[in-house]
């Protein structure tokens, strides 16, 4: 025997809702976090010294799946991009709090210097976003740059992380909720608790909490927060049909609040 003694491993807290609920992929989620993000940090390899990573500040949108950056030829990135075009980008989600405890993106692929079409195409994005660049996007030192995503790290907080491949990342689109989500959650927790409890209730394994707050909503259902005797629990029901405008989240909301009642005899 070698004297060492394992502790026990901890019990592993049954989640309070069904884990089968549909829920955005991680390539939705990090596409939903980029769209909402309109700065980042930009890596390119550095000329000096050679071979070293060089972060720098930078605006950005997005146009399809690429991130188009504005650029200046005076701007070591843009020396070093000139050189060898490898990059990532990353991308955090703003927020109070612990920082590490919220999302970001990293982006890796190769950065092009747009021409043509392709460019005439990134500058009604960007501008779209950035509409003060209009003073000098046509300035002859500045250029539009694209950055081909052939791959991203996705991590959506403590424990929620993965690699998201170029197909998957071309191929996925933001929450289409995400320009009403704050109006639609804000009016669930100011004047809904009592539906949100009553789903609680009716479509989870959540009966004993004294408080429920919604936390997020997307096209495929919402998540909320229970308060009980040992902590904050998450929770997340399903749309019975996809929402993507406030009108449609509306009515799968009213729906459920209504099947819910029904249930459980209120």
């Amino acid at each position: 025997m070698n004297g060492r003694h394992d502790a026990p491993a901890a019990p592993r807290v049954q989640p309070l809702y069904d884990t089968n609920v549909p829920t955005p992929s991680h390539s939705e989620y990090a596409q939903t976090l980029v769209a909402g993000v309109t700065n980042g940090t930009l890596c390119t390899v550095a000329r000096k010294p050679a071979g070293h990573p060089y972060g720098s500040f930078v605006t950005f949108a997005m146009d399809g799946a690429s991130p188009i950056f504005l650029i200046s030829h005076l701007a070591e990135h843009t020396r070093n991009l000139l050189r060898d075009p490898r990059a990532s980008f990353l991308v955090t989600e703003g927020g109070e709090g612990d920082p590490l405890a919220r999302g970001r993106v990293t982006l890796v692929g190769e950065c092009a210097k747009l021409e043509g079409p392709a460019e005439q195409q990134a500058r009604g994005a960007y501008l779209a976003t950035h509409p003060s660049a209009e003073a000098y996007i046509d300035w002859r030192d500045f250029s539009l740059w694209a950055l081909g995503v052939q791959s991203a790290r996705y991590i959506g907080g403590f424990g929620r992380m993965s690699w998201v491949d170029e197909a998957q990342w071309g191929s996925a689109s933001p929450n289409p909720l995400m320009g009403v989500r704050a109006g639609i959650i804000a009016h669930m927790n100011d004047d809904h608790a009592d539906a949100m409890e009553c789903m609680c209730r009716a479509f989870t394994r959540a009966d004993d909490f004294s408080q429920v707050t919604m936390t997020d909503i997307d096209q495929y259902g919402f998540d909320m927060e229970v308060l009980t005797a040992d902590g904050p629990r998450p929770i997340r029901i399903g749309f019975d049909r996809h929402a993507t405008n406030a009108n449609e989240a509306r009515v799968q909301l009213v729906a459920l609040t209504r099947k819910a009642r029904r249930a459980i005899g209120d």
